[in-house]
């Protein structure tokens, strides 16, 4: 009878280590950090896919329905929400960028959020992403979403606003936990040295 044994090198050896370590590092992460990224993942996913069907399926400038209260208009925005600023998505990508590095920075310097706070970060992050991987892809903006007398707008518009609007309500809904006070002893006699 006969056997191949085979050893792992020294450099195979680093590397599952390596590979187990940061593995490690990985899932620590991902539990920090996975609803930020699932939020941001699915939503971005979202916005883009639906704006790769109105591109492919509706003409630019028609309706689907021509008439109503809700319908899908395709338009090309090259300024931002609610229409402001045409015309100037080099700067409004430039704008986008550091919006986003702001984010990432304000992010950070949270420590570990709450889940609220999270969600909120986590549809910024997407609509973000969204509306620059639009300013990239195309020179504009891919809206589509009108409702009534609303300017039209994406998916990344409304995953902006409503994480704004999450972060205010928890900014304005929530407490700052209690600063440590410092606790002293007085004996008696002190009261004449006291101002």
């Amino acid at each position: 009878m006969f056997a191949i044994v085979v050893r792992p090198s020294p450099g195979i050896r680093r590397f599952y280590q390596r590979l187990l370590v940061n593995w490690g590092a990985m899932v620590a992460f991902l539990y920090k950090h996975g609803l930020v990224i699932l939020i941001a993942l699915l939503v971005f996913t979202a916005d883009q896919f639906s704006k790769l069907g109105i591109e492919f399926y509706l003409p630019m400038y028609s309706s689907w329905p021509e008439e109503g209260f809700f319908r899908f208009t395709h338009v090309a925005n090259t300024g931002s929400a609610f229409g402001l600023f045409g015309g100037n998505n080099m700067p409004l990508t430039i704008a986008s960028i550091i919006g986003i590095v702001v984010l990432v920075l304000f992010y950070r310097s949270q420590g570990t959020p709450g889940v609220w706070v999270q969600t909120s970060l986590g549809l910024m992050f997407a609509g973000a992403f969204g509306n620059l991987a639009d300013r990239i892809r195309l020179g504009h903006v891919t809206d589509f979403i009108d409702v009534g007398p609303w300017y039209i707008f994406n998916l990344a518009d409304a995953s902006i606003v409503t994480g704004i609007i999450i972060f205010g309500a928890v900014l304005l809904l929530t407490r700052p936990a209690p600063r440590p006070t410092l606790v002293t002893t007085s004996t008696p006699g002190d009261e004449e040295y006291a101002d």
